[in-house]
């Protein structure tokens, strides 16, 4: 259900109720773009059941999802319209079109073609753990993540949101890991799999991807000392799940190996998205947890400054 997870720190004073947030959901349910419109953005039914509910809440954890609907016209097509717009208006009269003028042109070619623009849908899957006080994302890229905490901050007056930050940054992390000649210095829930991303400080410096390779080798630990530092990593979680940490806290390429997947996979229907639900956030729950314990915890400053601690996760 999760490939991708962006988590968040929920602020202390934000307690909705999830009928509190189906009603705030409701008023900005997703509609498909009108002929002449570019873009839509609202909420839709998790389970994909029309006209369910916008927030379902199972085993205590609140699930919802986000879709996006866009239509693109190649810039290409526009700017050779113009042109050959700007050429004969040149001809008529003689004048050549200044640029305001040229990009009102532009303006209402595009406007005139979204109608015959074919429609690209989104989905983006939230997920709220209420007890732990955590939101995490199920986005691949920091923008696509931007504009579904947009969207929750619209829809919910209060929602106050922090990206998790640890004590040991992700990337002093990795490097130590990567560093490291002795298990025993290793987190001891993870393990260090066969994939990574090493990058310079010196833009001139090329970038070193390693992929299908073991990384407990001088070669890479060589690379580190010369302070190339891992912006990306893959690790499995204690035999159950394997995803690729990167610099930002990110989990990406998130997988449940296949003893644990079999167990959602035996369902069926509606009993099919809660069993995957249970399992997702039963797993991903733990593996976050791991992930901030092995980077030094949880960094609370921001909690702290208003001399008020946030719940443990």
């Amino acid at each position: 259900m999760f490939k991708n997870v962006m988590a968040y720190r929920i602020g202390p004073n934000w307690n909705a109720t999830v009928p509190e947030i189906e009603t705030a959901f409701s008023a900005n349910r997703f509609i498909e773009c009108t002929p002449g419109q570019d873009k839509s953005v609202g909420w839709t039914e998790p389970r994909g059941v029309d006209n369910g509910p916008l927030i379902e809440s199972i085993g205590g954890q609140w699930i919802a999802k986000l879709l996006i609907e866009t239509k693109a016209v190649p810039s290409s097509v526009v700017k050779r319209k113009a042109e050959l717009q700007a050429q004969d208006i040149q001809a008529k009269t003689g004048r050549k079109p200044g640029k305001k003028e040229t990009r009102e042109m532009r303006e209402d070619i595009l406007h005139s073609l979204l109608p015959q623009a074919f429609a690209k849908q989104a989905s983006v899957m939230v997920w709220i753990n209420p007890q732990d006080r955590i939101l995490a994302i199920d986005a691949a890229s920091t923008g696509k993540a931007d504009e579904v905490i947009t969207q929750l901050v619209r829809a919910l007056p209060g929602l106050d949101l922090n990206l998790l930050q640890t004590a040991t940054s992700p990337q002093t992390g990795m490097a130590a890991w990567l560093l490291a000649t002795n298990t025993d210095d290793l987190p001891r829930s993870l393990s260090i799999e066969k994939e990574c991303v090493l990058k310079s400080g010196a833009e001139d410096q090329p970038m070193v991807k390693y992929t299908r390779h073991t990384l407990s080798t001088e070669e890479v630990r060589k690379h580190v000392r010369e302070g190339k530092l891992p912006t990306q990593l893959a690790l499995s979680w204690e035999g159950k799940a394997s995803f690729v940490l990167t610099e930002s806290l990110q989990l990406k390429k998130v997988t449940f190996l296949d003893g644990t997947q079999a167990e959602a996979g035996s369902t069926e229907g509606e009993d099919k998205f809660d069993a995957n639900v249970v399992l997702s956030t039963g797993m991903l729950g733990p593996l976050l947890k791991d992930v901030i314990d092995a980077l030094g915890g949880e960094n609370v400053f921001a909690e702290s400054a208003s001399d008020e601690e946030g719940p443990p996760f």
